[in-house]
Formats: C-alpha cells, structure tokens, sequence
C-alpha cells in the first residue's frame, strides 16, 4: 500500500468525528491555523519574493484575504450548521420541513501557482467549517510555499484531519485514483477535464476554478483616466497571473488612441515612479518558472508577425523570468494571443463600432471568469451584462470581486469553471444539503389517505391539483 493511500486513509478514519464535531470546536482549528501562518508571515513574504518577485505587501494582502474568511467563518459557523427550516407545501402538510449541511467527507484541494498560500488555503476554510477532512495538494511549481504550507498545517492540525501531499503529476494521478468525495480544483482546462473524469469515476463532486479570457469593455462614456489607471494595475499585478485578471479590452474606436497612450502612461507611473526602468521595479513580479516565460515571450512573437503593434512594452529577460509589461494593438483572431489565457502582463487592444460588435467579439470565445465595463451609461452597462455570461463582472473597475466579500461567491461558469468559493456559499459546496422531513404521528396530521385503495376524497384532492 503506498504512503499516499495510506495517509488518504487515515483522513477517512475521521470523517465521523469531524462531521459530528460542533461549530465551536470547527472555530478553534480555524483560529489555530490562522495562527500558524501569522507565526510564519515573514516566510511566507521570502517564499513569494523568491517564486514570484512579489512585494511583501502582495503577499500580506494574499494573507489578510485568508484571515477575512475565517473570521466570517468564525463568527458565522453557528448558524450555518444548524437545521435550517424550509416552508411547507401541499404535499408536506403538517409536516416539519428542514435542511441540515452535513459534510461530504474528505475534500481534496488541488491549488495553483499563482497565489499559493491563499489557494491552499481558502478552500480548505470551506472545508473546515463543513466538517470535512482535507487534502492539500499544493502547486509544485511554488516549492517553498508549498513546504511552509505544510508544515503549518502539521503544526495546526492533527493529521487524520488534514494532511499536505507534495510533489508533480505523478502525486497528482495517485491521488486523483482514490475516493475522495469532493475535488476542488484550480488551474487550466486540460488538467480540468482530467480532474473531471476522475471524480466521475468515484461519483465525487467538484469544483473548479479554470480562469479564462477575461474582456474589459469600455464604451465612449466611459472615464479613461480611471480605466487605464485601474486597469495597468489589474494587467500588470502579479506579473498578470491572476486568474480574474482584464485579458483584453474592446474599446469604442473613438477611444482606442487616447487609452493607449493613457495606459502606457499609467503602467510607467504605477511601476516606474522612481524611473529605475521596469524590469528594477519592486513592484513588477516575475513569471513562475522559464516553461511560462518563454509560453508568453511566445504569444508576443505570435503576435507580432502576424501585424500586431506594440504599443508598450515586448521585451524579456529569461534569466530574470521578466515579462515587460505589454499592450498590443492591431490584433485579430489568428493570433495565439487572442485565443488563450496569457496568465501574463500582456494586454490586447481592439476596437468596436456598435454594442453588437462587443457581444459576437466576447462570443467567439468560452465563457470567461470575469468580465469589465467601464461606462457612465447606465443603458450600455445594463446591455453588456445581459447579453453576457461569466462568473463574475465589474463595473468601472477590475479585480476586485474575490477575495474581498465573503458575501460574494466565486467561481465560474462553462469553460472558465464550475462551482463556488468563499463564506456561506463556500461552506454550502462542501456540504451535503440534506433534506429532512419530520412527520407527526397524531392523527390529525398523520396522512395516510394517499396509500391505496384509492378513495374518492383523494381523487378529487389530486385531480383539483391538475388545474
């Protein structure tokens, strides 16, 4: 028997216990773990500087988001977990309706590169406050802060209720044989379908959170100014691996010129403010390994011999893992760039004429996690959301719907993912929501004249019903 088979099976020896446990004792490993990783905050910054090139103040915002959600956790787990009473019907008279989430049993969280600590970690929250035993499977690509994450959770947590399972693909497939009964999920479409067809073989739910093509729109009222301000921020943080991040704009010709120079102007305020040059900043982070660097200097390439201009940016150092920060205009639909997620600091832009023009343009590709519009036109604003599907959107500004409201649900929808993350609804996904019907036994409640021989009285009741 394997070491991995092994470890799955004691996290399934607690199931029971775990799912009998109270909302308080749930609250208790909650405020213990977050007590691990604020001991190991400073590890946790030299861990994501050294992986990512991010600022201390990235990762501490990675960190607050986590802290958010067990303390909306804490102080909400109480009555989450208590039943909660449905109204009644006509079929269930004088009976107590009700639904109890119960936990589903042992959730495996499969994390990504790109925020790792809070990828792990906001998940497995979810899966803490349901009563369920959880495997992390963190992203190989991010070794440090896969190792800090596991020796938090060792130091939190007893291990048949949680247990941290490093290492590449070959891990992954172990695990993905056993039966956990819910995989959650965050990465590409590939691996996506991979993770699907093996919790089919197992009957386990899942979630997925697969990132996408996010578009921005921006219309003739909208104020460029802000746009480009909010939106080299939302392009350019975390070297643009940020599954929610803009992924290109489509922008109303009339403003195309003016946001071009806007947002060239503005990534060189944001980034370059003490004119040290872009690729000195502290603020510009850096590709996660030389694979996904030369992955995106390649869609650039792609891009420009195929008529692309550059209007800021293009250039990159693999010793350095550096992508230039990089706007393209003149781009069409051959181009690589505007067929897959970049998961990079690089931004196309392209024009449009008429609302019409946005829709089919937003349509030729799957349905994305976010979507922006910048407008002052509350009829253009109310257009593109009706006439659009992602799992999330923004109006007048971008990358702020997750992680920033346990009241917000996240997650996708088609290609960009399935499922939802964060507070209640978070809880809800790794609960079981189980029906319950309470049923009197004195007689004036207790029913039983729909058991045959069929009397006329419930003929008549069931034939009224058909009206």
């Amino acid at each position: 028997m394997s070491d991995i088979k092994t470890r799955f099976e004691n996290l399934q020896s607690s199931t029971l216990r775990l799912r009998n446990s109270t909302a308080a004792e749930r609250a208790e490993k909650l405020k213990k773990l977050w007590a691990g990783m604020l001991a190991r905050k400073e590890d946790i910054f030299k861990a994501g500087n050294a992986e990512r090139g991010t600022h201390d103040l990235d990762v501490a915002a990675e960190l607050v988001m986590i802290k958010a959600e067990i303390d909306h956790a804490v102080k909400n787990l109480a009555g989450w977990v208590k039943p909660h009473k449905v109204k009644g019907a006509m079929g269930t008279f004088g009976k107590k309706c009700e639904i109890r989430y119960q936990s589903k049993g042992v959730v495996l969280n499969m994390a990504a590169y790109n925020a790792p600590t809070a990828e792990c970690f906001v998940p497995m929250i979810s899966a803490m406050a349901a009563g369920n035993a959880i495997a992390i499977k963190p992203s190989e690509y991010a070794p440090q802060s896969a190792q800090i994450i596991e020796e938090i959770i060792a130091g939190a947590l007893p291990a048949d209720e949680a247990q941290t399972f490093q290492g590449g693909v070959e891990t992954a497939q172990e695990l993905l044989s056993l039966p956990f009964n819910h995989i959650y999920y965050t990465g590409g479409n590939a691996v996506g379908k991979i993770v699907m067809k093996a919790a089919a073989d197992h009957f386990a739910s899942i979630t997925l959170e697969m990132g996408g093509k996010s578009p921005v729109i921006i219309d003739e009222t909208a104020d460029l100014e802000n746009a480009a301000t909010k939106l080299a921020w939302g392009r350019v943080m975390n070297a643009g691996q940020v599954c929610i991040a803009p992924e290109y704009v489509i922008i109303h010709e009339s403003r195309q010129e003016e946001f071009q120079k806007l947002i060239s102007k503005k990534i060189e305020t944001l980034y370059n403010s003490d004119g040290k040059g872009l690729e000195n900043s502290q603020y510009v982070p850096r590709i996660i390994n030389e694979r996904h660097h030369g992955r995106i200097s390649g869609l650039i390439s792609d891009a420009v011999s195929k008529g692309a201009e550059v209007v800021f940016g293009g250039s990159s150092d693999v010793s350095t893992r550096y992508i230039e920060p990089t706007v393209l205009t003149n781009v069409s639909e051959d181009m690589k760039v505007m067929q897959e997620e970049v998961f990079g600091p690089v931004m196309a832009v392209m024009p449009f004429k008429n609302r019409e023009e946005v829709i089919d343009i937003i349509a030729k590709r799957p349905n994305p996690l976010a979507l922006y519009i910048y407008s002052k036109d509350n009829d253009a604003v109310e257009y593109f959301l009706t006439n659009t599907s992602s799992g999330s959107a923004v109006v007048n500004n971008n990358c702020v719907q997750a992680g920033t409201n346990p009241n917000l649900p996240f997650g996708g929808v088609g290609a960009s993912g399935m499922g939802r993350a964060g507070g209640f609804e978070g809880f809800k996904e790794l609960s079981n929501a189980r029906s319950i019907v309470h049923q009197p036994l004195d007689r004036f409640r207790d029913f039983l004249i729909m058991l045959p021989p069929y009397s006329d009285k419930y003929k008549n009741i069931i034939m009224k019903g058909l009206k």
